[in-house]
């Protein structure tokens, strides 16, 4: 499992395990799952997908480090 944190300015919009998140990057839609390679990527406008529940969101920047997703966003 992939440990996730999506969070925006004001509030974290989730905190927990997925199997596989997809996210709007801006050379175009990418997976992370568990023991991804160590990355980082600005967002663009879309929804973060983990596990199936969608997150919109205007922009903002993800980094995989270490089995955790950090996405600090703005909300669309």
């Amino acid at each position: 499992m992939l440990n996730v944190t999506i969070m925006s300015t004001i509030k974290i919009m989730f905190k927990g395990q997925a199997e596989s998140v997809i996210l709007p990057g801006d050379t175009g839609v990418f997976e992370v799952m568990s023991y991804h390679k160590r990355m980082m990527s600005r967002l663009l406008r879309g929804s973060i997908d983990v596990d199936g529940k969608e997150f919109p969101i205007a922009r903002g920047i993800a980094k995989v480090d270490q089995n955790h997703l950090l996405a600090v966003v703005e909300e669309e």
